[in-house]
């Protein structure tokens, strides 16, 4: 079986499933590359920051599109930035593009949804 390149484009800020399938990929042994749209990051546990380095040891990458990825990523986490141009040239090369996560929402989340 060959390996598929294959792009999730996550548009909110909960994120972590997202993430999650990426690694699921990764593991079958296909390239993943979750890309966090927007430029929106929730705090990141230690579990999240453990699969995004995973997903990079296994030659995937998480970018950021349309946004700075955040100063504060704990180490051994790298999100690469991009921009929308640089995205579309990069996902010419994908065998499956999957739009992943609800549109971005009009409202506030309560303070408890919020982390």
């Amino acid at each position: 079986m060959e390996s598929l390149k294959v792009y999730i484009l996550i548009q909110n800020r909960m994120y972590g499933d997202g993430i999650r399938s990426g690694l699921g990929l990764a593991v079958e042994n296909h390239y993943a590359y979750p890309v966090i749209m927007n430029g929106e990051f929730p705090s990141m546990s230690q579990y999240m920051a453990e699969n995004i380095s995973w997903i990079t040891d296994m030659e995937g990458a998480v970018l950021c599109c349309g946004g700075d990825a955040p100063d504060n990523l704990p180490e051994g986490v790298d999100i690469q930035s991009l921009s929308l141009e640089e995205l579309g040239e990069q996902m010419r090369e994908a065998d499956f593009i999957i739009p992943y996560g609800l549109p971005k929402q009009t409202n506030e989340p309560p303070p408890a949804c919020a982390e």
